[in-house]
């Protein structure tokens, strides 16, 4: 790993709730190591509650322009713009994100050199643009991938859950906030990501068939994460009215520690990938109603048993299993998923020129 001591000026910006956890302990270590990181943040979804309940100081730019393919075009571009006015002053070294279009794009047109971390290999690029350095899960087939970044592609072990997950410590506190029971058997379910480019409507009929499925079953609790409080908290209401009056669904009014309420379930069914993947990564049984063309990680977590597919109304009734679970955790070993993406991103620091030749942006 780098021995170099330059400080330099990293920037993140967490454009979906998923990253807020992920990005944690990186920005941990990159300050720990004389980096100065600037945050960025897209109001949407939950990423500002995650980024407050993280005690984050960020720089909140710019919203989800919906699922319209040529708004989400146009959103990009002008959060790019907005995003300019913070980077200008900022001048970044480095920028980092996981996937995030407007960083991407700004990075780019400012020639800020730029790595991309990834789990999944089939989610839209951005044309022409060529980021400095990829870093992905080493289930990942780097062969026809390498090519599209300047300096290669990196791997870790793992998965990019298990950056956080190795760090958790359960919490009881959970079950008092959602006035949950343990004897109850608790099943954590989140809707398909139906905004996305990659969503295929089969998986709303699936997440339909599992709420029904599970309501009929005795002793079951469903608390269900909505990804927007427009449509889908609204469709869930209108749908099981009933259900969710008498308790046996429960939707959160606030944002909740996602770890925590996975780690105190006894089953996850999820149409998208970073809660299946969080449920394998603790040890919980994990069901995944997603229908969009299936990843390298989730194939590895299915092929091991780790993850259940669920591809037809079929499947839910005969693949789910609601029943009590034991809580066992082992997560020795799990920090290295971390340790190889440092290593990977003091790799570009090691390459960048000194400050006195670097170009003014």
């Amino acid at each position: 790993m780098s021995t170099c001591k330059t400080q330099n000026t990293i920037w993140i910006d967490l454009d979906n709730s998923p990253h807020v956890p992920f990005f944690v302990p990186i920005i941990e270590e990159l300050r720990r190591k004389g980096h100065r990181v600037v945050l960025t943040i897209r109001d949407t979804f939950q990423v500002r509650g995650l980024a407050d309940q993280y005690q984050l100081s960020y720089e909140s730019v710019g919203k989800h322009y919906g699922a319209n393919k040529l708004l989400k075009v146009i959103g990009t571009i002008w959060r790019s713009l907005q995003l300019a006015s913070v980077i200008l002053k900022e001048k970044p070294d480095l920028s980092l994100s996981h996937g995030s279009r407007s960083l991407l794009l700004l990075s780019s047109v400012l020639h800020i050199p730029t790595i991309l971390l990834f789990d999944y290999e089939h989610a839209q690029r951005l044309p022409f643009i060529t980021p400095t350095l990829g870093i992905a899960p080493e289930v990942i087939d780097a062969s026809r991938l390498t090519r599209q970044f300047k300096q290669g592609l990196r791997k870790y072990n793992g998965l990019k859950e298990d950056v956080y997950v190795a760090s958790f410590k359960p919490s009881s506190s959970i079950l008092q906030q959602l006035n949950l029971k343990e004897d109850e058997i608790i099943a954590t379910i989140r809707p398909p990501a139906t905004e996305a480019h990659y969503h295929n409507p089969e998986s709303e009929k699936l997440f339909g068939e599992a709420v029904n499925f599970l309501g009929s079953c005795p002793n079951i609790r469903m608390v269900i994460l909505p990804r927007n409080e427009k449509t889908q908290k609204e469709f869930i209401r209108r749908t099981w009215p009933g259900w969710c009056q008498d308790g046996k669904i429960l939707i959160p009014d606030r944002v909740i520690n996602g770890l925590d309420l996975i780690w105190h379930s006894d089953l996850v069914i999820s149409g998208g990938g970073t809660m299946n993947r969080e449920a394998a990564a603790l040890g919980v049984p994990v069901y995944s109603i997603f229908r969009g063309q299936l990843g390298a990680v989730d194939r590895y977590l299915a092929d091991h048993g780790r993850l259940t597919l669920i591809e037809t109304p079929t499947d839910v009734r005969a693949r789910i299993q609601p029943a009590k679970r034991r809580r066992e955790m082992e997560l020795t070993g799990k920090w290295q998923a971390l340790e190889q993406i440092m290593s990977a991103i003091e790799e570009v620091f090691d390459r960048l020129p000194l400050k006195s030749e670097r170009r003014v942006i």
